[in-house]
């Protein structure tokens, strides 16, 4: 049991609900457009939490194995690093898990087409991207970027298309507020490992720039991401204006908190901050279901 413990600490619970928030949010509009498959809706969840396991997995692998994790770290602790999962059963599961998310993506192409190979094949080396290759996203302060691509427009668009075989402009700025509310968590979770990635030299945005900076882009991802809500405004009513209401509040009480918290006590925050991107999603699937 203690070593099945050990694994679902390497899956990074507190933010999985990051890759469920994107297919939430175009489960949405595939309600309120009234063309919601539920088939290809729960492949595309499944496919996207498998599919983050696979990329924390990665993360986890690749730091250890360049020396940028060290014991003892502010953030949760790394099974490879503390010697509690061995680095083979690590790269095990890692192709593991996302051998699992592509047999579920090839199930896809019966609902999108064969070119959605293309948009697996892009995700797999996403997974390996932020961690891994000449130039890791991680190392070199596109973190950030990575995630917008990754967790917003491309999990609210694919879930969105395969169940219609269209785009839409409204379900694209959706995508681009839950990619910037994504990104904000990893704003949360470099701003609380700023002293131990400059230690190891990974160029973070918090790094380069600093905590107040970094404070700073928290709020105006926020603003923006709130904002780019507002196209589902018409199709649910006044009352969704609760949805970006609850999303800028509760963004306002983490930055308050991250400005009175240091290293480990900053953890609460980052699942905060996943939280409140999921709140967003499942608020916005409740009204425009009832």
């Amino acid at each position: 049991m203690k070593r099945l413990g050990y694994w679902i600490e390497a899956m990074r619970l507190r933010t999985l609900p990051v890759s469920v928030a994107g297919v939430l949010m175009a489960i949405t509009w595939n309600a309120v457009n009234n063309n919601f498959n539920a088939v290809p809706a729960v492949i595309c969840l499944c496919f996207a939490v498998l599919a983050q396991i696979a990329s924390n997995f990665a993360n986890e692998y690749f730091d250890y194995k360049a020396g940028r994790d060290r014991p003892g770290r502010e953030g949760p602790r790394r099974g490879v690093t503390e010697g509690e999962i061995s680095p083979a059963a690590m790269k095990k599961a890692i192709y593991i898990t996302l051998g699992l998310a592509g047999c579920l993506g090839l199930s896809l192409v019966g609902w999108g087409g064969w070119w959605l190979l293309a948009v697996g094949a892009f995700i797999a080396i996403g997974v390996f991207a932020y961690s891994a290759g000449p130039y890791p996203l991680s190392t070199h302060g596109w973190g950030e970027v990575g995630v917008v691509f990754f967790f917003g427009l491309i999990p609210v668009n694919f879930t969105y298309y395969v169940q219609t075989l269209q785009w839409d402009a409204g379900v694209m700025l959706s995508s681009l507020a839950i990619g910037l509310m994504g990104a904000n968590v990893l704003i949360v979770n470099n701003y609380r490992d700023v002293e131990d990635d400059r230690r190891v030299c990974k160029r973070t945005l918090c790094v380069r720039f600093g905590r107040r900076a970094m404070l700073m882009l928290y709020a105006a991802d926020a603003v923006a991401g709130a904002a780019m809500l507002m196209p589902l405004l018409p199709r649910i009513g006044y009352v969704y204006l609760c949805v970006p209401a609850f999303y800028l509040a509760g963004c306002m009480a983490v930055i308050r908190n991250m400005t009175r918290r240091e290293g480990a006590a900053l953890t609460p925050m980052l699942g905060a901050t996943s939280m409140l991107m999921f709140g967003v999603s499942l608020l916005s699937l409740i009204l425009a279901l009832i």
